[in-house]
């Protein structure tokens, strides 16, 4: 009696994941190179806090006034304080103290120092479709914001658009951990599967989501390839009011 043959590759792959607008009741979304691009912010708030350091800490401007020399220093701390590193305004803060300290500045400027760089960091250029698809989301569903950032929605002006906002420094853990893209479906009031998930990390927010259960809408402005396969985001989009007509 014949047996039937195994077929000579392996198992199928799994289908393309394919959006569904019917199923989503809720938004995540990301912030940093989401809604604004992160580096000339940073870049900006970097030189910022250079001009004040030569005025108020000459010494630690000296030993380490340009941008390079303190993300030397934070990458420093980040090595030697693990536990800081969900939480980048204790990094930023810290590694400015440390700086102060090493060049033989009073340490206590450490916190009007980081103010300054704060204050600038909120100062962001969002991209041109950025506030009409947020407004666009924002009146259709409950939208929460998911950063691995220190960014705070309400100091750029934009926090009457979310339901909520979870950081990574709050909440203890960042994507592409699944417990904070869960905290966001619960502060949705939402199932994980009930969750759209807008991020331009193909990792961090993409294959994090992914693996977390929600459908996810991958932002690729740069037209970067996916290297994650056979995991596939739900929809690729090259802008937010790209992904807001997929939605109607």
């Amino acid at each position: 009696m014949n047996t039937p043959s195994s077929p000579a590759h392996g198992p199928a792959s799994p289908p393309p994941a394919t959006l569904d607008p019917a199923r989503i009741k809720a938004i995540s979304l990301d912030l940093d190179d989401t809604l604004w691009p992160i580096w000339p912010t940073i870049e900006r708030a970097e030189a910022t806090l250079a001009a004040w350091l030569r005025e108020h800490a000459p010494a630690t401007a000296a030993l380490a006034g340009d941008p390079q020399a303190l993300r030397e220093a934070r990458h420093y701390l980040q090595i030697k304080r693990p536990d800081l590193s969900h939480d980048l305004s204790a990094l930023r803060r810290e590694s400015i103290r440390f700086v102060l300290l090493k060049a033989g500045d009073d340490p206590m400027l450490a916190e009007p120092a980081f103010e300054v760089f704060f204050a600038e960091r909120h100062r962001v250029e969002l991209f041109d479709d950025a506030l009409p698809a947020l407004e666009w989301l924002a009146s259709r569903y409950p939208v929460v914001a998911v950063s691995n950032g220190n960014a705070d929605v309400h100091r750029v002006g934009l926090g009457r658009h979310f339901h909520a906002a979870l950081s990574a420094r709050e909440f203890g853990v960042g994507k592409p951990d699944a417990r904070i893209f869960h905290a966001a479906a619960d502060a949705a009031g939402v199932r994980p599967s009930e969750v759209l998930h807008v991020g331009d990390d193909a990792q961090l927010d993409a294959l994090g989501a992914l693996v977390a259960g929600l459908q996810v809408a991958w932002l690729n402005r740069g037209g970067q390839a996916w290297e994650h396969a056979p995991l596939m985001p739900h929809t690729t989009v090259p802008d937010l009011m790209t992904l807001c007509n997929k939605l109607v």
